[in-house]
């Protein structure tokens, strides 16, 4: 099942469903069958059947959440240097223009925290701490912005 934050459920979602295993695990102490306690939580049999041989292996402390799935690779903390590092800009760490790809931010993470993570980690890891992506304007060489505006004011208005 794949939910809507790509990933895993909030840590309310966790705790509500958390809840509903706590009160099946009631429910198995006093002896309910397992359809019964499906259908009143609105749940799977199947579900049922897992929790009950937890209940029964490790009983009511069996049932509480593992926690996220998984949590990033980067704390906090690291992140905020690897934002050091960045601004600092790519020229400091050996490439000669100021692009910030994938690749770069990849390799620069595993320079600075020896963590091998993918370009698809990488992105997420960005996105989640507020940062997009970036395409740099395409302008000729030649430009006048002086041409340019003038052309704005003068012709475009007459063209309409």
């Amino acid at each position: 099942m794949r939910y809507a934050q790509g990933g895993g459920l909030t840590a309310e979602r966790r705790r509500m469903r958390e809840q509903i295993r706590f009160e099946a695990g009631e429910r198995f102490a006093r002896g309910e069958r397992n359809a019964l306690v499906a259908k009143d939580l609105r749940v799977s049999e199947r579900s049922v059947e897992r929790w009950r041989r937890a209940w029964r292996e490790g009983g009511t402390t069996a049932l509480a959440s593992a926690g996220p799935p998984k949590l990033p690779k980067l704390t906090d903390d690291r992140f905020a240097e690897l934002e050091k590092e960045l601004a600092r800009g790519p020229a400091v760490h050996g490439w000669e223009d100021q692009r910030w790809p994938l690749a770069r931010i990849r390799a620069l993470i595993f320079w600075k925290f020896n963590l091998d993570v993918s370009p698809a980690a990488v992105w997420r890891l960005l996105h989640r701490h507020g940062w997009s992506w970036q395409s740099p304007a395409r302008r000729a060489l030649e430009r006048d912005e002086h041409a340019v505006e003038l052309w704005k004011k003068d012709v475009w208005p007459q063209a309409e």
